[in-house]
C-alpha cells in the first residue's frame, strides 16, 4: 500500500493524486470528496473507491448511483442531507436557542450543499442561522472566539476532513468557551464533544474495503451501485453535557452514550 495525505491542504491534493496514479496502482481508495474528486480528474482508468459525504452525481464523480459507469464507485454517507436534521436536534436540546452558527470551509467542495438545507430549515425553527468560514487552525480558534464574544447560542460543525484531523483541539475550543455543538461524526463525541449525529465512518470504510475487495477479484466500479448509509446514530457525551450544563431531555433517545 502506498499513502498519500494533504493534511487539510485541498491544493495538494491534485499532485498526490498524479503522485499515485503514476505508480499504476490496481486500484486507489479515496476518503472525503476532495481527494475523490482529484482521483477523478488524474484518471479514468485506474479504480477509484471512494468515501463521500455528498452527492457522487451532482459533483461528477459518477453518472448515476445505480450504475456508475466510469472507473469510480464507493459510498455516500449523505452529510448534506442530515443537516437540517442536525439543526433540529441542536434545537430540541436547546430551546431556548435563537443564534446559531455553522463552522464551515470554504474551499471544501461540499460546504454549498452542506449548508443549503440548513439555511433553509432555519428560519421555520426560529433561528437566527449564520455562517462562519475556517480553514485554518488559526481562523478555527478565532471564530470559536467569535462566537462566545457574539452569543451566539450553539454551534453546528461542518462535515469537513480538515475539521475532523481536528476533531480534539475543536471539542476543547468548544468546552473551554462553554458553546454548545453539534457534530457530523462520533469520533468528535469521543474526542469530548457534546453530540453528533450522522452516519458510522468505520462501518462506511469497511463497505468501501468489501468493494475493494470485489474489483481486485474482478468485477467492474461501473457496474458496482454507489450505496447509501441505511442507519444513523446520535450520539451524546453525558460529561460534556454536564460541564456545559446542558439537560438532555429524555425524548432525544441516543443511540449511544459516551460518558
Amino acid at each position: 500500500m502506498d499513502l498519500r495525505w494533504a493534511d487539510g491542504d485541498f491544493e495538494r491534493l491534485p499532485g498526490l493524486a498524479r503522485e499515485l496514479v503514476d505508480r499504476a496502482p490496481r486500484l486507489i481508495f479515496a476518503q472525503a470528496p476532495p481527494a475523490a474528486l482529484a482521483l477523478k480528474a488524474a484518471t479514468s482508468k485506474i479504480p477509484i473507491v471512494f468515501v463521500v459525504g455528498l452527492d457522487p452525481v451532482s459533483s461528477g464523480l459518477v453518472e448515476s448511483l445505480p450504475r456508475p459507469r466510469g472507473n469510480a464507485t464507493g459510498m455516500t454517507m449523505l452529510n448534506p442531507a442530515l443537516g437540517a436534521k442536525r439543526l433540529e436536534i441542536l434545537k430540541e436540546l436547546i430551546p431556548s436557542a435563537t443564534k446559531i452558527a455553522m463552522l464551515l470551509n470554504p474551499v471544501s467542495p461540499d460546504a454549498v450543499p452542506e449548508m443549503q438545507p440548513i439555511q433553509d430549515a432555519a428560519p421555520g425553527l426560529g433561528i437566527d442561522f449564520q455562517v462562519t468560514e475556517a480553514s485554518t487552525q488559526r481562523e478555527i480558534e478565532s471564530t470559536f472566539y467569535h462566537f462566545a464574544s457574539h452569543g451566539t447560542d450553539a454551534v453546528l460543525v461542518g462535515a469537513d476532513p480538515f475539521y475532523m484531523d481536528r476533531r480534539q483541539a475543536i471539542a476543547e475550543l468548544a468546552a473551554r468557551l462553554r458553546i454548545p455543538a453539534i457534530y457530523p461524526f462520533r469520533e468528535f463525541v469521543a474526542a469530548g464533544g457534546l453530540l453528533s449525529y450522522g452516519t458510522s465512518i468505520a462501518q462506511t470504510i469497511r463497505q468501501a474495503g468489501q468493494y475493494a475487495a470485489r474489483i481486485l477479484k474482478g468485477a467492474k466500479p461501473s457496474e458496482l451501485p454507489v450505496q447509501k448509509p441505511t442507519r444513523f446514530q446520535l450520539v451524546i457525551n453525558t460529561t460534556a453535557a454536564k460541564q456545559l450544563g446542558v439537560m438532555v431531555p429524555p425524548r432525544l433517545l441516543a443511540d449511544e452514550v459516551v460518558d
